[in-house]
């Protein structure tokens, strides 16, 4: 009888179980990326690569604050008549009407008779929170939503969450850099798409799970930059 082949002969069967193992955290790990590839590539395909005007108007307009140029478009909306007043939401508390005045010349009357500003948000889902709480006093059944179009998806599943009677009309603002380069030659505006993708999915997650009974608390959701651009006096979040 052979002691050498004694000795290994009760650690053979223990290897096909962690050789099963591995095998199975390796085909969980594979299946996990190609399912977050998929969804990115998912959520690319709802990103707007040029600015579109709405088809229609709506009661009121509603800009997420957090790039220089949602603000402006928003109000070329409101002047067109797309709506009948305009809601800047994620106005940085610190900030008086006479700023927003000061980054918006050609705008002073409509910024004296038809906007409201919301110093309250400080999120996307706070965001929604305060329009849901402004349409319902001015009593609007349909918003046009003005914010960047790599934050839209998930702007609008916090809107429809949060006002799910109230018909939402997006306009996706498209910035500068976005319009010069691809965004996967730059390394900052793939992060960027990166770090939303995580949010849009988080707060899609957090959605359904409400919708279910279970509210969560909101994690991934914090104030965050926009591709580089110059932010304005309105700027807080998103």
């Amino acid at each position: 009888m052979n002691p050498t082949s004694d000795d290994k002969s009760p650690a053979a069967p223990a290897s096909a179980p962690r050789g099963w193992l591995r095998a199975a955290i390796v085909a969980s790990l594979a299946v996990a990326f190609v399912a977050a590839a998929v969804g990115f590539v998912g959520f690319l395909s709802q990103l707007r690569g040029a600015e579109v005007k709405p088809d229609r108007s709506a009661d009121g307009i509603v800009v997420l604050t957090g790039g220089s140029s949602r603000v402006s478009d928003a109000m070329e909306l409101l002047a067109g008549g797309y709506g009948k007043r305009l809601l800047i939401s994620g106005v940085y508390p610190t900030n008086a009407a006479s700023d927003i005045s000061r980054s918006l010349p050609d705008n002073q009357s409509l910024l004296g008779c038809c906007v409201d500003l919301d110093r309250s948000a400080v999120n996307t889902r706070s965001n929604a929170a305060e329009t849901r709480r402004w349409a319902r006093t001015r009593g609007f059944k349909s918003l046009i939503v003005v914010t960047s179009n790599y934050h839209m998806p998930r702007a609008i599943v916090e809107l429809s969450h949060a006002m799910p009677d109230i018909q939402l009309i997006p306009f996706a603002v498209v910035g500068d850099k976005w319009r010069d380069e691809p965004w996967w030659t730059s390394g900052a505006t793939l992060r960027l798409l990166l770090s939303e993708y995580v949010k849009y999915v988080a707060a899609e997650v957090r959605v359904r799970l409400a919708d279910a009974g279970l509210d969560l608390p909101d994690l991934a959701d914090h104030p965050a930059g926009s591709l580089p651009e110059r932010r304005p006096a309105t700027a807080q979040a998103n």
